[in-house]
């Protein structure tokens, strides 16, 4: 529990705080840009950009938490996955997809237009969760968006697992894997996409294409990385 400790406002500091909070579906809505995905033309979504005040505003207007916004920028990971599952729509074509640590959408977007039975998004940040519902009526898609936790359940129903760009840090990365070889062991089939992030565990996956895609930070005439889309293999 954290200890707030209450300091009267003058007036004016009060109409301030007030008229600085944005609902987040209406900052989303009116601030953000709906665009097409590099390398994945088939899906847009709404994304960051200079003038939408996300980055300097964001956290301060809508979000209070120590969430980054991540959902509202392109990552290697969630697009080579997106990118591979439309390339290759009979790997989920009728089958249960979990869109693990979502952010925007886009791996269960990408699920949901090549033909998955059933899509669910899940992650912590609840404003990754609007996103995903915004994303998924602009495209045309129905999937279901989950704001939870879910590392230290059992495994969940669902055929696949879609891991997009989880492996940037150590201690999550280890937990995602503890997860994802439960999930092996259970029968769930799971696949990464990722850039090659420092704590992808390499020994645990087996290729199953590549593609140069963008990632977020790329400098505007970059040279695309490749990025590659795993087995995960438990």
């Amino acid at each position: 529990m954290r200890l707030v400790r209450k300091h009267k406002l003058r007036k004016s500091q009060s109409v301030d705080a007030a008229t600085q909070f944005v609902d987040p579906r209406d900052f989303i809505l009116e601030k953000l840009h709906i665009l097409p995905v590099e390398s994945v033309p088939e899906i847009s979504l709404y994304t960051a950009h200079p003038a939408s005040g996300l980055g300097k505003r964001g956290n301060q207007n809508i979000y209070g938490d120590e969430h980054p916004p991540y959902w509202a920028y392109r990552w290697a990971g969630g697009t080579v996955l997106a990118r591979y599952i439309l390339d290759h729509p009979a790997m989920v074509s009728g089958l249960r997809v979990l869109d693990l640590g979502a952010g925007s959408g886009i791996v269960g977007i990408a699920a949901a237009k090549a033909g998955a039975g059933a899509v669910q998004c899940v992650d912590i940040d609840p404003h990754a969760a609007i996103a995903g519902r915004l994303n998924a009526a602009v495209n045309s898609v129905s999937i279901v968006t989950i704001c939870k936790d879910i590392l230290d359940e059992g495994s969940p129903d669902a055929d696949i697992i879609a891991v997009g760009d989880l492996f940037y840090d150590s201690d999550i990365a280890e937990k995602v894997s503890a997860y994802l070889a439960q999930c092996v062991a259970d029968g769930i089939k799971v696949i990464v996409g990722d850039p090659g992030r420092e704590f992808l565990p390499h020994s645990r996956l087996r290729l199953l294409g590549e593609y140069s895609v963008p990632d977020f930070g790329n400098v505007p005439g970059d040279q695309n990385a490749v990025s590659a889309v795993y087995q995960f293999l438990g």
